[in-house]
């Protein structure tokens, strides 16, 4: 379908760009995406694969990326300011981001939906699920963390030889795609051409380095979910590559080891991506996770849900990966 635009969204009254997939009476799933990072940085393929298996996909722009609105008017944060506990600069925090995707719901006409946040995304699906519990219907946490600054740690050796972004246009796109490479993931094939398709495809989309600063800042701030990710009640899919440089393995650990009954899987060979070889494995557990839990709701374990919800799985179950555990 093509990319629509919800205005007036949640209590901050932003615009929100977004993109729906597949039937709408499937079960709905949100994909929440990283810092920095467009909704178009979840491939096709991975969204035509969650489709394929039932789902209802809706990826969509955060504040300050893409096409969606970007607090441009706002002073730039003081990023070591704010690190030391001074948040007078930070424009916004990561539970106002969460309030907008509660607000992009509210516009779909969802009630609640499926989560899947990737990074900075999944710490944003954690805070909907713990502040809005009754919109969350699961929640699946890929490469991401619990906001602890003892687990999730990046490995800066790996980013070393990078240098810093140049500033003409196609510098920077050729920087963006080596950085992709020095991040992604080790034991899978490295796409360089889809990668470099999707970083020219965001820059003009929508290309705001201060728009990530700001994001960065409210994902640095945001202090340690562990103790109320504990009381969560929702069926959780915690998704992590054993060779993440950026957030490291722990991080899905302690998420999955946080919240009670999360299921984990730790890929070998998977770094801060989803490599093509992945996505029919994840694809599988996601659907795996949403169909359980809409079969739960038929069955009165969390309350009615539409019908329309209720579609059965398409996915070819069992599938997996020889490099996961």
């Amino acid at each position: 379908m093509a990319e629509e635009i919800a205005r007036n969204v949640g209590p901050a009254g932003i615009e929100i760009a977004y993109e729906r997939l597949g039937d709408p009476a499937d079960p709905p799933v949100l994909l929440i995406m990283g810092s920095g990072v467009q909704m178009v940085a979840w491939p096709d393929g991975f969204c035509a694969a969650l489709v394929e298996r039932g789902l209802h996909v809706v990826r969509f722009d955060n504040r300050d990326v893409g096409r969606s609105t970007h607090l441009r008017d706002v002073p730039a944060p003081d990023l070591p300011a704010a690190m030391s506990g001074d948040l007078a600069s930070v424009p916004y925090t990561l539970a106002d981001m969460a309030a907008d995707t509660v607000g992009l719901l509210d516009a779909l006409g969802f009630g609640g939906a499926h989560l899947v946040g990737a990074s900075l995304g999944g710490m944003i699906a954690q805070l909907v699920a713990l502040d809005h519990p009754d919109r969350v219907r699961s929640l699946t946490s890929i490469m991401s963390t619990t906001g602890d600054p003892e687990v999730g740690r990046p490995r800066p050796e790996a980013l070393a030889g990078l240098g810093t972004p140049p500033e003409d246009r196609e510098g920077l796109l050729a920087w963006q795609v080596r950085a992709a490479r020095a991040t992604g993931s080790p034991g899978f094939a490295f796409d360089e051409a889809a990668v470099a398709a999707r970083v020219r495809l965001a820059y003009e989309r929508g290309h705001d380095p201060a728009g990530t600063a700001r994001q960065f800042a409210a994902a640095s701030t945001a202090g340690d979910r562990t103790g109320r990710l504990r009381s969560l009640a929702v069926p959780t899919l915690v998704v992590h590559g054993a060779d993440d440089v950026l957030i490291g393995a722990d991080g899905g650990r302690a998420t999955a080891a946080a919240i009670p009954g999360a299921e984990l899987l730790v890929i070998e060979g998977m770094g801060h991506d989803l490599p093509r070889e992945l996505w029919p494995t994840i694809a599988d557990r996601v659907a795996a996770l949403v169909h359980r839990a809409e079969s739960a709701d038929r069955h009165g374990a969390r309350g009615h849900r539409p019908a329309e919800w209720s579609r059965a799985s398409r996915s070819s179950a069992g599938r997996t990966s020889p490099k996961e555990r």
